[in-house]
């Protein structure tokens, strides 16, 4: 820079100076407001918008695959692709240390590099592509890090186009830059054709990368969803043992511990002495000597730390008199029927089968193979399918075990073929009245399909 510009430089710079602004208040204040708005937007987010729900983070759950948060995504995505690269590709303190240390470097150096004095950005050629080339590669980065490197078909086609999307064409590009940097022409050319290419082949990656599937995690926000929660799971894992209400003092119908004597976990014995956390700790790890197994996916078990507190909260608020329950909670199993009302298996019987059956009859439990998890299998399998459940028959096996009535093996009447149903202790009267009307209407599955077959007699009309 030589004499001359500088003096015009300072120049303008008294002239702006001379009718400039006042660093306090001016500055200050402008930079208040928008301080202000910034933060009342944030606020505005986080109320109307906020984040969905995630259950707690669970370090036993080697499935969960950890990952940034999206302002790191570019790097996350980054590091994959370095890691395909051939030799070195292995050498990974060169993609976590040096390359970063580098780019940061340069742009450190930046203004060392390209002296101009100039501001108009016309002038600035050199920085703004570095920079433009960039930008463009972490938005792109960050886009594709969700699409696999390898797909499951072991095609490698999708990592090698995002490799020289997001590695090659920027390298390349940044070389030519500095080699160029005294061309303003073929710089712009240079910036121009990589952000285009980088685009169109990230583009092109987006375009043929397979959908991943959408897993919805549920979680119970409030008091009264971890209730239900917790019944829920209480019910397909504990139910068989303990009774569908933790009473149960005598396990009967579970193989290994037939007759096995227990304390009632709904008992004040359980409730007052064990802590929230000594519970948890007992469902997780389970009682090996006494034959319960561990249910936390820490000791091989199926329940994550979240799903276990449910069943602590719903065993607390159901059974322990010193917590008071929701009035929410405390809503029946399913709808009253009235006379002639026919019920169906999405209102009725789904919500009974969950509560006292699916513990004994779902998939790796000893139930003659009659899986009751779904409509289709409640009328389907078994190794008794065809004569469990018959529409409008009152000997369905079904309504006879759950009436105390046991199927005997036709070939030796006197060997039990199907116990009583459950084998703890018997349903209440109003449950086996659903289950007897339901299979002698015929079994409807929708709401629909059973208000059609219903004899509800209607209010007179009004004179």
């Amino acid at each position: 820079m030589d004499d001359e510009t500088k003096k015009q430089i300072n120049e303008r710079y008294e002239k702006h100076l001379e009718k400039g602004e006042r660093f306090w208040p001016d500055t200050i204040f402008r930079d208040l407001i928008m301080s202000l708005g910034i933060f009342t937007l944030l606020i505005l987010l986080a109320t109307f918008v906020g984040i969905p729900a995630e259950p707690k983070a669970d370090p036993s759950d080697t499935s969960y695959i950890p990952r940034p948060e999206w302002y790191f995504l570019f790097l996350f995505k980054f590091l994959a692709l370095y890691g395909q690269l051939p030799l070195i590709g292995k050498i990974e303190w060169l993609a976590t240390v040096l390359v970063p240390s580098v780019a940061l470097g340069v742009l450190t150096l930046i203004p060392f590099i390209e002296r101009s004095p100039h501001r108009h950005y016309s002038k600035r050629v050199l920085p703004i592509s570095i920079m433009t080339i960039m930008v463009v590669g972490i938005v792109l980065l960050t886009l594709m890090s969700e699409v696999p490197t390898v797909s499951e078909d072991g095609s490698t086609l999708l990592g090698t186009l995002q490799t020289i999307a997001g590695i090659f064409i920027p390298l390349t590009a940044y070389v030519l830059l500095f080699v160029f940097k005294n061309n303003t022409r073929l710089m712009l050319w240079t910036t121009g054709l990589a952000a285009v290419s980088m685009i169109f082949i990230s583009g092109t990656v987006l375009t043929l990368a397979p959908e991943k599937p959408t897993e919805e995690t549920e979680v119970a926000a409030t008091l009264v969803d971890q209730i239900f929660a917790g019944q829920d799971l209480y019910s397909v894992h504990c139910t068989e043992c303990h009774g569908d209400d933790g009473s149960i003092a005598v396990i009967e119908g579970v193989e290994g511990l037939e007759g096995e004597k227990i304390t009632p976990i709904n008992s004040r014995d359980v409730l007052y002495t064990i802590t929230d956390s000594a519970m948890l700790e007992v469902i997780a790890y389970g009682r090996p000597n006494a034959g319960m197994p561990p249910f936390g996916k820490t000791y091989g078990g199926e329940l994550s730390k979240s799903e276990i507190d449910y069943i602590v909260v719903f065993m607390r608020y159901m059974w322990d008199d010193r917590f008071e329950v929701p009035q929410e909670a405390l809503k029946p199993l399913f709808p009253p029927l009235a006379e002639g009302e026919v019920p169906s298996y999405d209102v009725h019987i789904q919500p009974i089968v969950k509560r006292y059956c699916i513990s004994c009859h779902r998939p790796g439990k000893d139930n003659n193979n009659y899986l009751m998890t779904t409509y289709e299998e409640i009328l389907t399998t078994g190794d008794n399918a065809a004569n469990n459940i018959i529409a409008g028959d009152e000997n369905s096996y079904l309504l006879l075990t759950i009436q105390g009535q046991p199927i005997m093996n036709p070939e030796n009447p006197e060997e039990e073929l199907i116990g009583v149903m459950p084998p703890t202790r018997p349903l209440k009267p109003n449950v086996v009245e659903v289950f007897l009307r339901w299979i002698m209407n015929g079994m409807p599955r929708t709401a629909a399909e059973a208000q059609a077959l219903s004899t509800t007699p209607t209010a007179a009309p009004e004179p």
